[in-house]
């Protein structure tokens, strides 16, 4: 941006900074999607670019051999859609080549980067998964995964950026990055698939809430679920005390309330029985409202878990133009598989399939899983007033809620949000007996008073890494305002006037 780049060009840019130095989170061979806003536009624009199933994948044939869909297998591989995300974010919005946003990137994967933390601890976990790929080579000196502050380089990840950048995205998707891909996906995928990707401009999804206008991207990701529960949680009258127990359970109520309907609901827009729209409706989010009490916990059927590995980002310049991207492979790296020696590791996002027959979300060849996530971008009057998301998977949306709560509708200083005690939740079925995971540092009381309502609570360690990092920019009378997640060694936050 300092060299003449908009938000976007710096979204781009981090995100390929990011897709290097963490592979655990993101990268070429996942999906992307992004909301811009410009100053006085009414909405955000909004693009997918998530890929879609191989034509050589078959739900009949792999319910002979599985009986759910499987979580890792080359046919989970749908076709990245990261890289002609960036093309077209670029070419429409960008201020910079697309080259240009890429640089930083190629030359830390020529150079050299210090490994954090976080990627070690991962890279540690992972290496049975991932080290026989030819592409996990660079990243495991000597056979051995790296301690933190090694220096890692990934020649031939700034190789195949390298060509991105020269040619743009048909480097990535034709000649032999695109035969490495199809190889590893077993028949999946086909040189035709790749060659056809796609993204799309779509309608943002959003509902007045908290005195903004929330925004989000529709199915077929699940990012209706966090301004759904925020709606919920907002005419549930709680009081604007973070510490209070009352807001706490009002909070964790809201999201049960829809999040049991996502695996129904949220599909391919092709095969989604709602239409996007709809799933933000009042009139239908009303009829929750009925089964939420602010004294005792409500009973719904349980959503099927989905943990993920992503990367999120937002980014605002001098102009007042804002960006909220999100890019991942899924499960960590992704499903385990590597383009040969490119350094391209390949997303598993048709784990987000089911081989149900007949179900919108069933694995079909050029149809999009469900997606797991979720940014958020919100306004008022056509100005922009906050950037937000996270990463977590199926967590995504209870991460959102907590914070939004916090900054938009409590009474608390904006300070306070990003260290405030963290909440997650699991399973409330019938027979199940649902359980509040809670920050050791969470206030006894309010531990006290979720238990009196009914919830089954378990004390975990302070400053769990998977929730977070929730990244945000506000903007407000007294200006912008950013924080970095503490959770999280290589999470960051920069402003400057």
């Amino acid at each position: 941006m300092e060299r003449g780049g908009n938000a976007v060009d710096g979204a781009i840019a981090a995100n390929a900074v990011q897709g290097v130095v963490a592979p655990d989170t993101c990268g070429v061979g996942g999906d992307l999607f992004a909301l811009v806003h410009r100053p006085g536009d009414a909405a955000p624009t909004v693009l997918n670019a998530s890929g879609v199933a191989g034509s050589g994948t078959s739900a009949e044939v792999l319910r002979r051999s599985h009986s759910e869909m499987p979580y890792r297998h080359p046919w989970t591989v749908t076709v990245p859609g990261c890289v002609a995300g960036w093309s077209e974010l670029s070419d429409k919005w960008g201020l910079l080549p697309l080259e240009r946003a890429l640089g930083p990137a190629i030359e830390l994967a020529k150079n050299g980067f210090p490994v954090s933390v976080e990627l070690s601890d991962s890279l540690r976990r992972i290496q049975d998964l991932i080290r026989f790929q030819p592409s996990a080579a660079p990243l495991y000196l000597k056979g051995e995964a790296p301690a933190a502050g090694t220096t890692l380089r990934r020649p031939g990840l700034a190789s195949t950026l390298e060509g991105i950048a020269a040619a743009g995205p048909s480097a990535f998707y034709t000649g032999p990055v695109a035969e490495d891909i199809v190889a590893a996906s077993a028949g999946g995928l086909t040189s035709d698939d790749l060659a056809a990707v796609m993204t799309d401009w779509v309608e943002p999804i959003g509902i007045d809430v908290f005195g903004l206008t929330g925004w989000t991207v529709p199915p077929n990701t699940q990012g209706y679920l966090t301004l759904a529960a925020c709606w919920l949680f907002e005419q549930l009258g709680a009081p604007p005390d973070p510490s209070d127990p009352a807001f706490v359970h009002a909070a964790i109520e809201a999201y049960r309330a829809v999040a049991w309907e996502r695996d129904d609901l949220v599909a391919d827009p092709a095969t989604a029985p709602l239409d996007a729209a709809a799933l933000l409706a009042p009139d239908r989010l009303e009829k929750h409202l009925s089964g939420i009490s602010l004294e005792s916990t409500a009973e719904w059927p349980s959503p099927a878990p989905a943990p993920g590995g992503t990367a999120y980002m937002c980014v605002r310049d001098g102009d007042g133009l804002g960006v909220s991207l999100i890019q991942s492979n899924f499960a960590g790296i992704g499903s385990g598989l590597a383009a040969g020696d490119t350094g391209v590791f390949l997303q598993n996002r048709g784990a987000g399939f089911n081989l149900i027959p007949g179900h919108p979300n069933e694995l079909m060849p050029g149809r999009r899983p469900l997606h797991t996530l979720a940014p958020t971008l919100w306004t008022s009057n056509g100005e922009l007033r906050l950037l937000l998301g996270t990463r977590g998977g199926q967590y995504q949306p209870q991460l959102l809620v907590q914070m939004a709560a916090h900054l938009l509708y409590s009474e608390a200083p904006r300070a306070e949000s990003q260290p405030h005690p963290r909440w997650q939740v699991d399973g409330w079925g019938p027979g199940d007996d649902h359980v509040v995971r809670l920050e050791e540092r969470t206030m006894p009381a309010v531990v006290a008073g979720l238990e009196d309502r009914g919830h089954t609570t378990e004390r975990v360690p302070d400053w769990i890494a998977g929730w977070g990092p929730v990244s945000l920019i506000g903007i407000d009378g007294d200006g912008a305002y950013a924080a970095a997640d503490p959770r999280v060694s290589s999470s960051a936050a920069l402003t400057r006037n």
